[in-house]
């Protein structure tokens, strides 16, 4: 598709993007930080990943065991 398009087609989509992008809000990375900092560490119990997941719940639990013989 870009290849279709002339080099003043080109810029013309990029300034137009360039117009959305100015709109958006912007904040500081050291409170956004934070931010997904405390959310995190409030979040961390309820993590499987980090307490696990219960035997009796885990779906990907093996039923049974192979034997080969």
């Amino acid at each position: 598709m870009a290849q279709e398009l002339s080099e003043k087609e080109l810029l013309k989509m990029e300034v137009e993007q360039l117009k959305k992008e100015v709109k958006n809000p912007r904040t500081p990375i050291s409170k956004t930080g934070k931010e997904i900092k405390d959310y995190v560490e409030a979040e961390a119990g309820n993590d499987p990943l980090l307490k696990g997941i219960p035997e009796d719940k885990n779906p990907f639990k093996e039923k049974g065991s192979c034997t080969i013989s």
